[in-house]
């Protein structure tokens, strides 16, 4: 499609008018070509596999731990087979037994019978009186039951196998991410590298241009599926890794994916094979959010977010946002940005050193001389301006969301726009300017039962919602 838009009234440029050659609407969602990765596609390295544990010693964990989330896991569940109590517990059934024996050795557990109406010998097992005290005994100590814990040393071991900074993503993932974006070709060859590179990021400019979709675009353009822990384990103390709202499950549709699935001992199912995590928070992100959190009545700790983020992505959008100041949040940073180890502390005092395995995006509209000194700045890997559109790409995006909402974007309208309405505003574009006024038209429809379209008159109700007004009043 093809518009005679003329230039802006201040422009400097000769002639009346400029021709604006406008990508179609399927140049901008060209689907991927077989040479890129396919968003679906599972990546099983061998190597990185954690394998089941086949033994109590192999679990990592103290056998009295053991013992004791075991009886704490009957007690709570009333489960009496020991296939469904290694299913809960995440063991092999041999393991599972393993610790069942240690139980009815200490007079804990005992047998019940045979399961009646199956076609299995299984034995059936319940909590003595002196394992139901017991279970409540080491309640007191921590309300955690069900998963065994993955030792933290072996959670560094596995995070160690699938590194972020390790992943290769060729030119063609990366374009293929951002397929519905109108971005410049020169900030798109300054993103592939910081994106391969696996280190920090930031990505300033002024408000409405994309930050955020950038961001979340990188994500996307990484299509490994890496292995989360449910739970951590250090010194007895219970730490929730996994998280259903970060970690999103691999979609186990190949052939691979399914040989696993009907391997139910292929991996240990201690952990949770999830799509590279992605953690994104804003201006509610507070420094002790950044730390262990631990819950007094379970007993138990939450990980903090760049802790779940290992092995992706973490995002601050909106920084200078938050209530504590930018430069205390990046000094938060600092350390582990560059050991790749960050240091947290338990409530008994005691530290642990875990891995800060993210590739960290930080998004800002503030300038960033502005938020942080030149020690922090420097620090910072990559840093890039994300500039508004210029003219050409202005329409490209009014033209791509019209469509997209199944519009037309009239050319009267667009000289209307570019002539009038831009120049007012000494023709400043910003991205979000084409979804904000189409989507005020559809708000202007629906009120007045009418049919969606983008009208001059439709096009001026809206900008009057785009800024406001400069006329001072008194209190």
């Amino acid at each position: 499609m093809k518009f005679l838009v003329p230039e802006p009234k201040d422009t400097k440029k000769h002639g009346a008018h400029e021709e604006f050659d406008v990508a179609s609407d399927a140049a901008m969602k060209k689907p991927a070509s077989k040479s890129e990765p396919h968003k679906g596609e599972i990546h099983l390295d061998p190597a990185r596999i954690p394998v089941p544990p086949k033994t109590i010693d192999e679990t990592g964990i103290e056998p009295l731990f053991l013992r004791d989330l075991l009886l704490k896991t009957v007690f709570r569940t009333n489960i009496e087979l020991p296939t469904r109590l290694s299913e809960v517990m995440c063991l092999l059934p041999t393991v599972l037994q393993e610790i069942i024996e240690i139980a009815r050795e200490q007079k804990y557990i005992e047998t019940v019978g045979k399961t009646v109406g199956a076609d299995t010998n299984e034995l059936r097992y319940q909590l003595t009186e002196a394992g139901r005290a017991r279970a409540t005994e080491a309640f007191t100590q921590s309300e955690y039951y069900g998963a065994v814990p993955i030792p933290l040393e072996d959670f560094i071991a596995q995070a160690e196998k699938q590194k972020v900074v390790d992943i290769s993503i060729p030119r063609a993932a990366l374009i293929n991410s951002m397929r519905n974006m109108v971005i410049h070709a020169e900030m798109l060859e300054e993103i592939g590298p910081a994106v391969n590179s696996g280190k920090s990021i930031l990505l300033y400019g002024p408000p409405g241009n994309g930050k955020s979709s950038l961001a979340n675009a990188i994500r996307d353009a990484i299509g490994e599926k890496i292995y989360v822990p449910r739970f951590l384990e250090v010194n007895g103390q219970v730490i929730a890794m996994y998280d259903p709202v970060i970690h999103k499950d691999a979609d186990m549709t190949t052939n691979d994916a399914t040989s696993l699935r009907r391997r139910g001992d292929a991996f240990d199912s201690r952990y949770v094979l999830c799509k590279r995590p992605c953690v994104i928070t804003g201006g509610e992100l507070t420094l002790d959010m950044l730390d262990l959190t631990y819950s007094p009545d379970a007993r138990i700790y939450q990980a903090p977010l760049q802790l779940k983020a290992t092995g992706g992505v973490f995002i601050v959008d909106d920084l200078g946002r938050q209530q504590d100041p930018p430069q205390a949040m990046i000094n938060r940073w600092i350390t582990p940005m560059e050991t790749g180890e960050d240091i947290l502390g338990l409530v008994t005092g005691e530290k642990l050193a875990v891995p800060f395995d993210c590739m960290t995006v930080f998004s800002t509209n503030f300038h960033p001389n502005k938020l942080f000194d030149k020690a922090a700045l420097r620090r910072i890997a990559h840093k890039i301006l994300v500039e508004g559109p210029n003219r050409d790409q202005m329409l490209q995006i009014y033209l791509g969301y019209s469509k997209a909402v199944n519009l037309t974007f009239p050319e009267d309208v667009a000289i209307y726009l570019f002539t009038e309405k831009y120049p007012s505003v000494d023709n400043e574009y910003a991205a979000f300017h084409a979804k904000f006024l189409i989507d005020q038209m559809f708000s202007i429809a629906e009120y007045e039962s009418r049919k969606p379209e983008i009208t001059i008159p439709l096009m001026e109700r809206a900008w009057g919602n785009l800024y406001v007004s400069e006329h001072e009043f008194v209190n």
